[in-house]
């Protein structure tokens, strides 16, 4: 082990830029659909051309990302935070020139490489310079980031392309981006490397793996889970994923130094704190019916749609540093059983509420309990997970930690996509029926939270 330096002594401010960098990572996600129009009137192409500018950025963040986490522990995390802001940056502004849809998805996808660099090791670098007794408060902090970004980007998108045209989404990164450099480079600390020899064959694997896994998830609702061309098929690269996981695992248990510890799932809290992360990014989608109903049944505009959703992210904004001061000091399975199950209710008593006539107070008073729930669960999910890690694998683990995330938000677009399939199938035409059916199609979130509840239910205070 090397060390470059002692951390920093002002964790805080090495959090806020962390922070900014995650923010607009995760902005980016979310942020072009609403440019979707905008794209297709001046890129002179299509609806389905235009998913692929989200699905290209989304496909290359995700696939990578148990490499780059691994790398921060290799060569310091603060160097690949920096190198991965740099691409983040130059791929922003290489969007914004963009003159055709092709060059604006190959940028994405630089776009999303520079991000996979980056996001591991916002939590790797907070999981190694906050004290256990104030981590919680600080991954707190970070969780209401997250929260933020997914529902800020529709708004913040519906704000800038109409005035500014589709360019202003990216050119909004370049002074984000810049600042959070400077700022990065300045305050977050050189931290110890260590001298693993890197795992080529489970590179490979990995990224053979989590490509064909992700883009079947993702691409599986446009193809009807059925045939891409010829021989080429959903359930046919999920098989091959599934096959190429299993040779991964296999080949990490007789590796000296492999890619991913598997000590780290032998951490009872690690393990279920990744399987919960996956749930609530799964749930994240639920705006995607929410949104839909808001538009097609009330008449709303992609902005006052999108305001509906504030209260989740202000909320969620105001109650997780304040969750994250009793992580620490409440039993695990309670404070996390308790955020997920109020994200539950909330969720169900939106389903409920529904219709053409819903009034306006109610929806945002259960949006708002639904932040509230989120901000709880984030918080403690996310210290739950650091506080497991230990610090010579905590690159690895931010690594495992932030693809778990990535795979259950993929995973909840594609399965709450099919059921509003299925339910508009089955509903009659019209406002009321459309409306019904983006209202039992947030059913699936209730459902697959319900999961999450049992398994938290495992988690212990020793962090074992």
């Amino acid at each position: 082990m090397r060390t470059t330096a002692s951390p920093t002594t002002a964790p805080w401010s090495a959090l806020v830029a962390l922070c900014l960098g995650f923010f607009m990572i995760l902005l980016d996600g979310t942020i072009v659909a609403v440019a979707t129009p905008a794209l297709v009137s001046s890129l002179h192409t299509d609806v389905a051309a235009v998913v692929w500018v989200t699905s290209a950025y989304l496909l290359a963040f995700a696939v990578p990302l148990l490499i780059t986490g691994r790398l921060g522990d290799r060569f310091g995390p603060k160097r690949v935070y920096l190198a991965g802001m740099v691409i983040f940056v130059l791929a922003s502004l290489a969007c914004a020139l963009a003159g055709s849809v092709a060059e604006l998805i190959a940028a994405r996808v630089v776009q999303g490489l520079g991000g996979a660099l980056m996001s591991p090791q916002t939590m790797s670098v907070i999981t190694r310079i906050f004290p256990a007794d104030r981590r919680g408060t600080a991954m707190g902090v970070w969780g209401a980031v997250a929260g933020l970004a997914g529902v800020g980007g529709p708004v913040l998108g519906g704000l800038l392309v109409e005035p500014f045209g589709w360019q202003a989404v990216f050119l909004v990164n370049l002074p984000i981006g810049l600042f959070g450099l400077l700022l990065a480079w300045r305050v977050v600390p050189d931290l110890p490397t260590h001298a693993h020899r890197f795992d080529l064959p489970g590179v490979a694997l990995s990224a053979a793996a989590m490509f064909c896994l992700v883009y079947a998830i993702q691409e599986g609702p446009a193809h009807h889970w059925g045939h891409i061309a010829g021989p080429l098929s959903i359930p046919l690269l999920m098989v091959v994923g599934v096959f190429l996981l299993v040779v991964f695992v296999a080949v990490q248990a007789r590796r000296a130094e492999p890619l991913i510890p598997l000590g780290l799932f032998r951490a009872r809290n690690f393990t279920v704190a990744s399987i919960a992360v996956a749930v609530l990014a799964a749930c994240n989608n639920w705006g995607l019916p929410f949104m839909l109903y808001a538009q097609a049944d009330r008449g709303e505009t992609v902005l006052t749609a999108a305001l509906l959703m504030v209260p989740s992210a202000v909320v969620s904004g105001l109650v997780s540093p304040l969750a994250g001061r009793y992580v620490a000091r409440v039993h695990p399975a309670l404070i996390a059983g308790v955020g997920l199950g109020l994200l539950a209710t909330s969720l169900g008593l939106l389903a409920g509420l529904v219709s053409p006539a819903a009034p306006t107070w109610a929806l945002l008073l259960v949006v708002g309990l639904g932040g509230v729930g989120n901000g709880i669960a984030w918080t403690s999910v996310s210290a739950i997970a650091s506080n497991a890690l230990p610090p010579a694998v905590a690159g690895a683990g931010s690594g495992v930690f932030n693809t778990m995330r990535s795979v259950g938000a993929a995973a909840g677009a594609a399965g709450v996509g099919a059921v509003m399939q299925i339910r508009l199938a089955a509903e009659p035409a019209g406002t009321a029926g459309h409306a019904a059916a983006m209202g039992q199609s947030l059913l699936f979130f209730v459902a697959v939270l319900a999961v999450a509840v049992v398994a938290v239910a495992a988690l212990t205070r020793q962090g074992s």
